[in-house]
């Protein structure tokens, strides 16, 4: 019997339009392919564990949905994409997504690498991004900001810097410096809206 997590539901309830039918479905799908999954939330996102170990997560952002497989070393399928998190890169619709006989087969597959009780195999840390003198130089005229920044895990920095090294116009990467000091200053991670309430 499956169970289904009420801040799953508010978190569909929250995302943007496009992404409502996206995480319907992979949640559709999930317990489909996986009679015994349960949910919760990690790391702000919606995550599907079976026998209590992490299955599969998908998240929702602005312009795109996310669907991650955590037992991947043993599930073929698409390799991961640069162009987002996920096996899937950007998810913008439901044509994004594996057919429902491939999800089905790489949950399966999941599941018996869980059952056998090997490791995932830890991917090679991404290296790491050199701070912009302008994002250095707004942090050092905030403390509170630096001090949050300085205290987060190297994953949720990266976050902040990747948002702003991606801006295409100096206009937009000055935006998203002064958001970011804001957000820092306040205690925030990047993807602090999407995170459970």
């Amino acid at each position: 019997m499956c169970r289904h997590d009420p801040r799953i539901d508010a978190y569909i309830a929250h995302a943007a339009t496009f992404a409502q039918p996206l995480l319907r479905a992979i949640r559709q799908r999930v317990h489909q392919g996986c009679g015994e999954a349960t949910e919760a939330i990690k790391w702000g996102m919606p995550a599907f564990l079976y026998r209590g170990k992490l299955l599969c997560t998908m998240a929702a952002f602005k312009q795109h949905a996310a669907l991650g497989l955590w037992q991947r070393d043993n599930v073929g399928g698409t390799a991961r994409s640069d162009d987002g998190m996920g096996q899937y890169g950007r998810l913008t619709g439901l044509q994004d997504l594996p057919d429902e006989a491939e999800f089905t087969r790489q949950l399966a597959q999941g599941m018996q690498r869980i059952d056998a009780g090997t490791a995932v195999r830890k991917s090679t840390p991404r290296p790491a991004l050199a701070m912009p003198a302008d994002f250095a130089a707004a942090l050092r005229a905030a403390p509170a900001a630096q001090a949050t920044f300085d205290g987060f895990a190297p994953g949720y920095r990266r976050d902040y810097l990747e948002w702003i090294l991606e801006a295409k116009r100096d206009a937009t990467r000055q935006q998203r410096i002064a958001q970011a000091v804001q957000w820092l200053g306040e205690g925030k991670r990047r993807h602090w809206k999407h995170e459970t309430r």
